[in-house]
């Protein structure tokens, strides 16, 4: 798929956006910046991403029926509560996601430690079976910029077919299509 066509598809994107949500949409979302969002993760995103196609639930549904696109949730996983006292124990919540999708967690930060970079990147080959034209989706949940910083360092990983999905589960959820719990991948 060509740069333009993807911009073209982000543009009829952000227009049915406005259409479905109204003017105050664009009020509301921020602008795109030029490197990675470092704070307040939970927040309103852009409705765009250079060089990425931005989605709704329908084309991600639609994605997903297809079956070739790889979908990357990037939710973060909890640590455990520094202030448990000692012998506590502690289980991590589980995280609902969809159906085959590969969780890659902690990887959405605006900086990453060398090693969790090289899990992102070991973990998106391994998923893209070393192909980067596969097309990737990259999601989260709704108003989260982990989605959106990682999108953005696939693209600069040199994946060529990056979907960026802001509803994320959350979309997915509200449209009332299928959640399955999701083990966090080596």
């Amino acid at each position: 798929m060509s740069a333009r066509h993807r911009t073209g598809q982000a543009w009829e994107c952000s227009v049915l956006i406005w259409l479905l949500a109204g003017p105050g949409a664009y009020a509301q979302a921020p602008p795109e910046p030029e490197g990675y969002r470092l704070e307040e993760y939970r927040a309103p995103t852009p409705l765009t991403l250079k060089g990425a196609t931005v989605i709704g639930t329908p084309e991600a549904e639609a994605l997903w029926r297809q079956g070739n696109a790889v979908f990357i949730d990037v939710m973060p996983q909890p640590q455990r509560p520094a202030n448990l006292p000692a012998g506590t124990l502690w289980h991590a919540p589980s995280r609902d996601s969809i159906p085959r999708a590969v969780w890659l967690p902690n990887v959405g930060y605006g900086v990453l430690t060398p090693e969790t970079e090289a899990y992102f990147r070991h973990g998106l080959s391994v998923a893209a079976q070393a192909d980067h034209s596969r097309p990737l989706v990259l999601f989260c949940q709704r108003n989260c910029w982990m989605s959106w910083n990682a999108a953005k360092r696939a693209l600069r990983y040199g994946y060529s077919v990056v979907y960026w999905y802001p509803e994320g589960t959350d979309g997915w959820k509200d449209a009332g299509l299928p959640v399955e719990r999701a083990e966090r991948s080596p």
